[in-house]
């Protein structure tokens, strides 16, 4: 049975340096995990999960956390991953379910069910900051993996542009709230849209200012 090797990282590698060694010790297909929206207080959390492949078509020009992207740079690196990927997943979690269940049990579910559902099955598995247990293979968390590692970097844009464009979509439904400026996120703007309007069946009821604003809706009533 392979097991884990205790990567020994090559800077001149850069973003692609974990896999490489991974799969120099046996393990070809390397996939890598992460989500979107988790700090939202509104809209779906989104996980995906990519496979990119070995060698230079693997190395996906622009690549890098989706955090520090701008978001055409980023609309560019999610057409590159999904057309190089040899896999990839989504995942979407509506903020029903995050207030039904919990944020991180849904978190680490739905990062299992993603990966579970690529094809071909990954070897190895490197997740964003903390470990999942019950991975289809081998796994690693890896801290800030989103830019140290190039596939968890391109499961952070594939989760990334496909919830800025759900929130893009939530918008043109409840225009009051300009969920596709701030995607949902706590921002000046969207905590006096929720104190003016009160929540609507897209905002994360579980989360305190949410709840916040529905009682002083309800006082106010």
């Amino acid at each position: 049975m392979l097991t884990a090797p205790r990567p020994v990282v090559r800077a001149e590698h850069g973003l692609w340096a974990l896999e490489r060694v991974l799969q120099n010790h046996g393990f070809p297909l390397v996939a890598g995990a992460d989500e979107a929206g988790r700090g939202a207080c509104a809209g779906p959390l989104v996980v995906a999960a990519v496979v990119l492949p070995a060698g230079k078509r693997g190395e996906v020009p622009g690549l890098a956390d989706s955090k520090l992207l701008t978001e055409k740079a980023r609309e560019q690196a999610y057409d590159e991953v999904v057309r190089r990927a040899l896999a990839w997943s989504v995942v979407v979690v509506p903020p029903q379910q995050v207030d039904r269940v919990g944020l991180h049990v849904m978190n680490v579910r739905a990062m299992r069910q993603a990966v579970s559902r690529l094809d071909p099955c990954p070897s190895y598995v490197l997740t964003d900051g903390f470990p999942i247990a019950g991975m289809p293979a081998p796994s690693l968390a890896v801290w800030k993996g989103d830019r140290v590692a190039a596939c968890v970097a391109a499961a952070s844009v594939v989760a990334k542009v496909t919830r800025d464009r759900m929130m893009g979509e939530l918008h043109g439904r409840f225009p009051a709230y300009e969920f596709a400026k701030h995607k949902g996120y706590s921002t000046p703007e969207h905590m006096a849209a929720l104190a003016e309007h009160g929540p609507c069946e897209e905002h994360r009821f579980s989360y305190v200012n949410v709840r916040a604003a529905l009682i002083g809706q309800d006082v106010a009533s």
